[in-house]
């Protein structure tokens, strides 16, 4: 985790000091299949959700994973029923992104209420790595904050495997995310070419996907 930590810091540090200078699985097992051709109600349910990038707690992976709790409404089985703001607030990893969102007039809400989103989480590490006081800089600055935060989130939910077939993804700020790696180990980079890695990912919540990452994304400056 401290290896994650400094490349976190070298990646989001630099990438921060430039946006502040510019603005001053297991599977479930599947039923006998019916005598009818036709596909069951159930597998047509299935087949949708998969198409939608919808996960379940099965299919979380990455390396600080075991830092989620494993009971409450932080764990992966509490944050499954909750909109994605009110879970990541429950979640020990996303403490400094919470605060962050919370100073953004209405975003919090707004992820709440959206349908299906994928959210690009930057976990507490991400955000320490800064030189000291960008964090309560950016928090006084919601005009600066609000764009790097909605240049986290897709309109689109999507899984890991998802994410890498269709290679990169608009993100609400209006620009891109472009995705690297495996299903197993994906990249995302906000175009400043510094690509985040993924900590925990596949993370369901009630309308999104999350996926815990080890740097903050940045668009090219």
């Amino acid at each position: 985790m401290r290896k994650i930590q400094r490349l976190a810091a070298v990646g989001a540090m630099a990438a921060l000091t430039v946006a502040l200078g510019a603005c001053s699985s297991s599977e479930t097992p599947s039923a006998e299949a019916p005598a009818s051709s036709a596909p069951s109600a159930a597998a047509t349910t299935e087949a949708a959700a998969a198409s939608d990038g919808v996960t379940t707690i099965d299919d979380i992976f990455g390396p600080a994973c075991d830092q989620v709790p494993t009971e409450g409404e932080g764990s992966a089985a509490g944050m499954i029923d909750d909109p994605v703001a009110t879970a990541a607030s429950n979640n020990p990893l996303l403490s400094t992104l919470v605060t962050a969102v919370g100073a953004v007039p209405g975003l919090a809400d707004t992820l709440n209420a959206a349908p299906a989103l994928t959210v690009f989480a930057p976990f507490n590490g991400a955000f320490e790595a800064l030189p000291a006081g960008t964090v309560e800089a950016l928090v006084a600055d919601p005009a600066t904050l609000g764009p790097i935060l909605q240049g986290h989130v897709s309109s689109t939910r999507y899984d890991a495997a998802g994410l890498v077939e269709a290679g990169s993804v608009d993100v609400l700020s209006g620009g891109t995310v472009t995705i690297g790696g495996t299903a197993d180990a994906p990249t995302f980079d906000g175009g400043n070419g510094t690509a985040a890695t993924n900590l925990c990912g596949n993370v369901p919540t009630a309308n999104a996907t999350v996926f815990v990452i080890d740097t903050i994304l940045m668009p090219a400056s």
